[in-house]
């Protein structure tokens, strides 16, 4: 970057830290990466939930109040809007940046298009999944999915640069733009740092396994908690306990009723309090539920147990099946009741921790693997500062202005 004078970065996003989350983690590596890039960032999020830890950073964040469902999730269109329709102002009338930021909805990358395209600034669109698939996946109003697809189309055809967080989502979106869109594959990764071998663990009079994450149609929870159910009266000193929210939530307390004091439902804590029930999990798990529009999805979830040290019972599809089973980083099996079932039977009959001479990881691939991807921060969210945003906010590299 021109280190005489700065570029001025707008990242636009209805979530952000403290708020607990991919999206939250993601978009924070990046702006640090701005940062330590050389870059003058502002932040224009939304008003952090209540009982959210402090967050005081040494750069800009700009919060406004916005509608939340039952969940605390902006969530729904209704809460989109409530983000989005200040969000036009805020930025329209706000400091005029070299470059805006924005990620999902579509919703907030049409209003961030429409200010940049009156304000002659091009945009990023940082996309880890496109909306239109997944909305097509869960069975959305046809009519409603055609425009969103227009929508989003547009967007991504007149972003400057679309960052795409796997092979997944960069195929997607070049089915969906016919490859007119310029994509740039950063990958994705957990905050490692927080979610590291070392470090203290909860105590448990119990065993247990360990779901934290989005509760939601596409990650199909269920499995776990109806598997568990299977295995629960032959093991009755494991427990399986379930962090998060989602629109599932209600759904998964009915079928865990029968039990609850082995399958225990919480709120959604910070990462370094959900790695601490990490190091001490017989396996973390993680689903992404076939047909629901999100089969090219990276769960990252998985990654975070894995990176306390937890092996992973992965269900579903998605490019972390084949990950799981060439790396040897636990088990992986479709989205089925009764082969989640054997997979936990396997780990609560044989505990192991990733970096152990014994159980089913052991010390070679699980723990080299691993050992290899500890850098995935910086690797990933953390060199767009430095890589892929250099390639259009340069003096010399020619901007697109949609």
């Amino acid at each position: 970057m021109n280190a005489e004078k700065p570029k001025k970065v707008t990242v636009v996003s209805r979530l952000y830290a403290p708020e607990v989350g991919a999206a939250a983690f993601r978009l924070m590596a990046l702006v640090e990466g701005l940062g330590a890039a050389g870059a003058e960032v502002n932040v224009v999020t939304t008003k952090a939930p209540k009982g959210s830890r402090p967050f005081r950073p040494d750069y800009k964040v700009s919060r406004w109040p916005v509608l939340r469902d039952s969940g605390g999730n902006v969530r729904g269109y209704v809460q989109y809007l409530s983000f989005d329709i200040p969000m036009f102002f805020r930025i329209l009338f706000g400091p005029r940046p070299d470059v805006f930021v924005v990620e999902p909805p579509p919703t907030s990358g049409f209003v961030v298009k429409t200010v940049a395209w009156l304000r002659r600034v091009p945009y990023v669109y940082f996309s880890a999944d496109v909306s239109s698939s997944a909305a097509r996946g869960i069975g959305v109003n046809k009519v409603v999915v055609a425009v969103l697809t227009a929508v989003e189309r547009a967007i991504l055809t007149s972003a400057a640069a679309v960052l795409a967080v796997s092979d997944g989502v960069e195929s997607e979106i070049g089915e969906l733009t016919s490859n007119k869109a310029h994509v740039i594959n950063v990958g994705t990764g957990v905050d490692t740092a927080a979610f590291s071998f070392e470090g203290p663990q909860k105590p448990s009079a119990n065993r247990y396994f360990v779901y934290a994450g989005t509760m939601s149609e596409i990650q199909g929870a269920s499995v776990f908690v109806d598997a568990f159910k299977e295995i629960a009266n032959e093991y009755p000193d494991v427990q399986l306990k379930m962090f998060g929210q989602g629109v599932e939530l209600d759904d998964l307390k009915s079928r865990a009723a029968s039990m609850p004091t082995q399958i225990e439902f919480s709120q959604p804590v910070q990462g370094t309090e959900i790695a601490q029930w990490h190091r001490g999990a017989v396996a973390n798990l993680a689903s992404v539920r076939p047909g629901k529009g999100y089969d090219f999805a990276f769960a990252t979830k998985a990654l975070a147990g894995l990176s306390a040290g937890a092996p992973v019972i992965y269900s579903g599809v998605g490019p972390m099946n084949q990950l799981v089973t060439e790396h040897g980083l636990g088990i992986s099996c479709p989205w089925d009741v009764a082969d989640v079932a054997d997979a936990m039977m396997n780990h609560a009959g044989a505990p192991c921790r990733l970096g152990t001479t014994s159980g089913i990881i052991g010390m070679g691939r699980g723990a080299l693997f691993l050992a290899r991807c500890r850098r995935s921060r910086s690797r990933s969210c953390h060199c767009l500062g430095r890589g892929a945003l250099r390639l259009w906010i340069r003096k010399h590299t020619p901007t697109r202005v949609p």
